[in-house]
This record gives structure tokens, sequence and C-alpha cells, in this order.
């Protein structure tokens, strides 16, 4: 079981304008300083999100409460918003089987359904809890901070229903909080009313908490094997403590994308997977890279790529077109699966027709392999760089692999470039300016900078 980088479509020798050797070579030295900065970084304890895989808490308490309420619920409906949405999102599509939700009870194997309300939009809001049987619904609150508008928004509204239809006791045995260990909304309602609180570490951002209760609580609870996702983690993490960057595969990750970028214009990040399972992992991913590197440097420079999530096969016929012909601005990284469990014969009956004959005897999985490889040389030949990380198997370990290399890449680009990878001061101002509008009593300051706004102009109406 492993992950493997194959590269060769990212440099000069394959791709004309691609990354020089010289560049590459030249490139271990502010890798070496990026890397020396990310482990200080973590040996100060303030990157929990490397320790996630091997720390007893995390698991222990995710453990001890799925087995507690085993066989209690039909369905889990997570209550989250970024990290806290995507992340259980990725899981379910990724380790469960394809459109878990609409399997019958004794398809699931008696597990239940996940749903995530990751909006606030009222249709999908009310939709799902018209549907739901609330008497046999867990819901999952989600939020570090426990002040998420969005999602205490959601809790209220969910709080409001079970109490009315199982009374305002029993409602508290349908809540599970997963928050800071000692500050917030969350973890004081949780110490006043006697409802269950998982811990998510202080040093763990959204975006990088997949793997804290965040994304292994709704895991357990439908039967993700979550031993194994952080197993898969730790060997990840482990192949990345080198400050050699040729051994380093986040390392690598990182400073190809960089050099990419810095050096050839290569703004769009693309991450495309040749496979259903982790269309959703792309999403994820979308986030982490976006929200970590999109960042003004001290010096006032805004800087950081646009990440871009696609899917293979689906996409070579809408987006591929685009990476092909269209501004030579993008890399393009490919997830090819090398053993896809269950296969598809594609059946001899062309019945004499070129078109179809050829096709027959191959396979599903074939096909779709066939089509990865093909796609990244033509995008080579005509001179727009890829790389191809390849994964035995889509299984949880495999996945915590990946998920623990794409957050330390992340890590490692944000030295690169310059910047924390670890906040996210622009999504700050529009937050107050919410709480501003709705009435937050600490939101004063944001609303008279609100209200200094011009109004809209008549002349710019149509």
């Amino acid at each position: 079981m492993t992950l493997r980088l194959d590269f060769t479509n990212m440099m000069e020798s394959a791709v004309v304008g691609g990354i020089a050797e010289a560049d590459w070579t030249a490139a271990h030295t502010p890798f070496r300083d990026a890397h020396e900065a990310v482990k200080a970084d973590h040996d100060a304890g303030r990157l929990g999100f490397l320790d996630l895989p091997v720390d007893p808490v995390c698991f222990d308490q995710t453990q001890a409460f799925a087995r507690s309420v085993r066989d209690r619920f039909r369905d889990v409906v997570v209550l989250g918003i970024g990290g806290s949405a995507l992340g259980p999102i990725a899981l379910r599509t990724a380790l469960r089987a394809p459109a878990w939700n609409a399997l019958t009870e004794g398809e699931r194997g008696g597990l239940p359904r996940l749903h995530v309300l990751d909006n606030v939009d009222p249709p999908t809001i009310a939709a799902l809890l018209g549907r739901l049987d609330l008497r046999r619904a867990l819901f999952v609150v989600t939020s570090k901070s426990g002040g998420t508008a969005e999602t205490m928004a959601q809790y209220l509204v969910v709080r409001d229903r079970l109490e009315r239809t199982v009374g305002a006791g029993e409602a508290r045995q349908h809540l599970v909080f997963v928050t800071d260990p000692e500050k917030g909304a969350l973890r004081a309602l949780a110490r006043a009313e006697g409802v269950p609180a998982l811990d998510v570490p202080p040093n763990v951002g959204g975006r990088f908490s997949v793997l804290s209760p965040v994304g292994l609580l709704p895991a357990a609870l439908i039967g993700i094997d979550i031993r194994a996702l952080l197993d898969g983690a730790a060997d990840a993490a482990q192949r990345c403590v080198s400050g050699v960057l040729t051994d380093n595969l986040a390392g690598c990750y990182a400073v190809l994308q960089w050099l990419a970028h810095t050096r050839h214009g290569k703004a769009m990040h693309v991450l495309m997977p040749y496979s259903d399972p982790l269309r959703d992992f792309a999403a994820w991913f979308v986030q982490l890279w976006a929200e970590s590197l999109g960042k003004i440097r001290p010096d006032g420079t805004s800087v950081g790529p646009t990440p871009i999530a696609a899917l293979g096969a689906t996409d070579q016929h809408s987006q591929v077109q685009l990476f092909m012909e269209g501004p030579a601005d993008k890399t393009v990284t490919f997830v090819a699966v090398e053993d896809r469990g269950d296969d598809v014969v594609i059946p001899a009956a062309g019945r004499g027709i070129a078109e179809l004959g050829y096709l027959g005897g191959h396979t599903l999985g074939e096909l779709i392999s066939v089509e990865q490889r093909a796609t990244a040389g033509a995008l080579a030949r005509r001179g727009r760089p890829n790389m191809t990380l390849r994964v035995d198997r889509v299984d949880a370990w495999h996945v915590g692999g990946l998920i623990m290399l794409f957050e330390l890449a992340t890590a490692y680009a944000g030295q690169l470039y310059g910047v924390n990878a670890f906040d996210q001061p622009g999504v700050e101002l529009g937050k107050q300016f919410a709480y501003a509008m709705l009435g937050r009593p600490d939101a004063a300051a944001a609303r008279a900078e609100w209200d200094a706004l011009p109004p809209s102009d008549p002349r710019w109406l149509v």
C-alpha cells in the first residue's frame, strides 16, 4: 500500500515550457527552509493536524461515542460549513458504497444514512427536516469556535424541531457537539445541559480538521474504519519527515506547484481524480488550497494559486478542452487508481461496427485508466504540465494518506509563498458585516463601517 507521484510531465525534458532541471535543483534550498519552518511550528505546538494520526484522545473519544449510540439512529446529520462539512462529505463519498443514503437499511448493513447540511438555504434545511424521523436522528453540531453563524442558526432550528417532536429533555439525546475543549458557546451549552461533546484540539484549524472528530465521528458512525484512516495518514506523514526535497512526497508536490506558478505563470491548479469515489475529495482540496494560500504577504503583495476540481473521465467532455487549448496558466494533477475492486467487462457486441467493436473484451476499469493516461499524454504533448498521483485503491488507509499528503503540502506551500497557511483574515470582514446586519451586540464597529458604504446607484442598475 502506497502513494506514488510521477511528475515527468511537469518537467522541461517532457513538456515544452515545463520546469527546468536547474530550477528544480535550485528549489532544494527554499524547500529545506520551508521544511525547517514547518518543523519549528510543529515543535512549538502550532500544527496540531500533524499529531492527529497518533492522538489517542481524538480516536478514543470518537470510538467511545460511536459505540454508545450504535443501532439507535437511522440518520446522522452533520451541521457545519467549510471544513466541518467538506471533510465528512469527502469521506462518505470515498469510503461508503455509491449513493449511500439511497440504499435500504439492509443494504447499508443497519448503519445510518449520513446527511451534511453545509449551507443555510431554507428549502434544503426544510426538506431534510421534513422527511426525517427526528425520533431516530442524531445531529452532529460542528463548530470549533461555537460561534459560526450558519452552524449555530442550523442548531437553533434543529433544537426547536427536536424539542417539539421528542420533548426538551429527550432532545439532548439526539445531539452531540464537536468543538473546542474549553471555549465557545457549544462548550458552554454542553456543560450546562449535559450534551455530549468531542474535542477539536485548539491547534487544529477547520480545514485541517478532517482527521479529528470533525471527520472521524461522522465516519465512525457510518462504519468507516477510522483506525485505518489514521494509519494511512501516519504513513504519509512519515514519508515527509525529510528535509531533502526528493525524499519528501508532500514537499515535491508543493514545490512543483510553486515553481510552475512563480516561474511559469501556472496560477491555476487542477486536481482531477479519475475515480467517482474521489469526486468530493477534490472539492475538499479546493478549500484547503484556496483558503490557506490566497493571502496578502507582509509586503502587501497578494499571492496564491486558484485550485480547480475536476473529475475524470467526466470532465474530458467539458473542462479538458479549456485545459488543452485555453490559456496556458494551469497545472493538472491526476489521481489514478490502480485497483478499483469490482470491474465490468464490456461485451463484444459491436455487430461489425468499427466504432463499437474495438471496445469488446476490455473492461470499464481499463477504459478509465487508458483515458487518464491518454489525457495526461495529450496535455504534455500540447505543452500543458501535469503530474499523476497513483494510489493502489480507494480505501481508508489510502484516503488517510491523501489527506495528510495534501495538508502537509499546503503547509510547505504557505512557507514557499511567504504567507500564513493557517489563518483566513480575508473572510473576517464579511462575517463582521453579517453580524452587524443581524444585530450581534459586539459588531457595532462593523455596523458603522457597513453604514459608511455607498448605497446602490440607480445609474448602475439594469
